[in-house]
């Protein structure tokens, strides 16, 4: 697919800019890393998005790739990209701390599968991206770990919410074209939402999750954050497919997702969503003419716009969704917390020591209330190509503001709603605050229907150009 190009910096090209000049040869791979690290050399002791910098392995793979491409052309798309790992991510060789002085020793053997097929594809490591403990929290202030919180990529003043906090950073500030997340409760669309990404949590299953560090067995998903819709498609090329050591994994066909990322919206049908920004949560006007316009340029592009609804609120899915993480993160990290209490945050053990009193009851109650309201969003989505709905409901935060307004941020959030029902859900930037920090919405599809939603999601940020632009710096 044709594509223009919108930096003079290579580190600050999309995925596809980039991808498309090292095809032809317009850029090397080496050229391109060294732009990168220049970066971050320059702004991460501001924005602290990476625990572990790869810098010599990373440019001794930006000199292989170079030589392979020049010699035979490059193996696909993802061939010279560099891209980052949230630190839950297992890397051979390569400690994965998770952000916790529990695990600063933790060097695996092996690679998580999405990260080996990020290898295999030719991509380049650049680093590891920091995120909550244990990839866990709800906003709390996680001040007291080994390392500081990732500051906002446009503004260092402002808050970024999710445990995928550093990888939103570092793909917002240029270091990295391509960052993986995990999302348990929203953890990939927050932070594309306080950075102004793309934010992609696909079908639960659709990912394999093998080499994660899991927080919630049957909440989990893994998903990239990237600039628009069309460097997410040429990832989840590479990302997707069945993995036999990942027993939740789909064994589904994958189909090319970007074979029709460009066909538009004309004679779609899209779904609104209005009732968690309407009715449930006062939503700052804002969010709330964001969301209005974007309707209107899909109306423009050619979509059938109807209304649709769930009958729970967003905090009940929220309420439905707290007993099953909490205690599937009790079971997952028991001999953790047994041996290395005193080593782990404050904002770590206070969840554990909740999770303490949630019974076998209630998580089944949970596990069955959850089926419910499955069912409930699945017919909504259902007669629907895909659906419009809120991300987060607040604007981003300043620092100053303080841990309940971070909470608040966290909470004002339709997130959760699609980890619960398991349904594809991207974050999408949907322009810009008063302040100049992003607006986000939600764009849902059908399950396993990730090419509709990035087909929807491609023609908005098409319209309306806001991918382009880029944090200061």
């Amino acid at each position: 697919m044709p594509d223009s190009i919108t930096s003079t910096d290579p580190a600050r090209l999309s995925l596809a800019e980039a991808s498309a000049l090292i095809a032809r040869h317009a850029l090397s791979p080496v050229e391109l890393t060294q732009a990168v690290l220049r970066r971050i050399e320059a702004l991460d002791e501001t924005l602290h998005a990476h625990v572990t910098l790869l810098e010599k392995p990373a440019l001794a793979a930006a000199r292989t790739a170079e030589a392979e491409i020049m010699a035979r052309g490059p193996r696909g798309p993802l061939h010279g990209i560099p891209y980052g790992l949230k630190d839950n991510y297992d890397t051979a060789g390569v400690p994965t701390t998770a952000a916790s002085r529990a695990r600063r020793e933790n060097v695996p053997t092996t690679d998580a599968t999405l990260h080996a097929r990020l290898q295999a594809a030719g991509a380049i490591l650049i680093g590891k991206h920091n995120t909550w403990e244990y990839g866990t929290g709800t906003g709390e202030l996680q001040d007291d770990l080994f390392l500081l919180p990732p500051n906002n990529a446009w503004n260092s003043a402002y808050y970024t919410a999710g445990s995928s906090n550093g990888t939103g950073v570092a793909v917002a500030a240029g270091f990295c074209a391509l960052g993986l997340g995990s999302d348990t409760g929203g953890s990939v669309r927050l932070p594309a939402a306080a950075n102004g990404l793309h934010g992609l949590k696909p079908t639960y299953g659709r990912l394999s999750r093998a080499g994660i560090l899991p927080n919630a067995y049957t909440l989990d998903v893994a998903g990239p954050l990237t600039r628009r819709a069309l460097d997410a498609a040429l990832a989840m090329n590479v990302l997707a497919g069945h993995d036999p050591l990942d027993p939740t994994s789909l064994d589904l066909p994958v189909p090319d997702f970007t074979a029709r990322i460009g066909d538009g919206v004309k004679g779609l049908t899209i779904g609104l969503l209005r009732r968690f920004h309407e009715r449930d949560f006062a939503a700052d006007p804002e969010m709330v003419a964001a969301f209005e316009a974007a309707a209107t340029v899909l109306r423009g592009l050619g979509a059938k716009l109807v209304e649709v609804d769930v009958p729970f609120t967003v905090q009940a899915f929220r309420d439905c969704m707290r007993p099953i993480s909490a205690a599937e993160a009790l079971s997952i990290h028991g001999p953790d917390i047994r041996a290395k209490w005193p080593m782990m945050g404050k904002a770590l053990q206070g969840k554990f020591l909740s999770a303490m009193a949630i019974s076998g009851a209630d998580y089944v109650t949970a596990q069955r209330w959850r089926r419910q309201m499955a069912d409930a969003t699945d017919a909504a989505i259902r007669g629907c190509d895909a659906v419009l709905m809120p991300c987060v409901m607040t604007k981003v935060p300043s620092w100053t503001e303080g841990e309940a307004r971070f909470q608040e941020f966290m909470m004002a959030s339709a997130t959760c709603v699609l980890n619960v029902s398991g349904h594809p859900a991207a974050s999408v930037c949907a322009g810009f605050d008063s302040a100049g920090l992003p607006l986000s919405l939600q764009i849902v599809a059908r399950h396993a229907d990730e090419a509709t939603l990035l087909r929807v999601a491609h023609a908005f940020e098409e319209a309306t150009d806001y991918w382009r632009r880029l944090p200061v710096g």
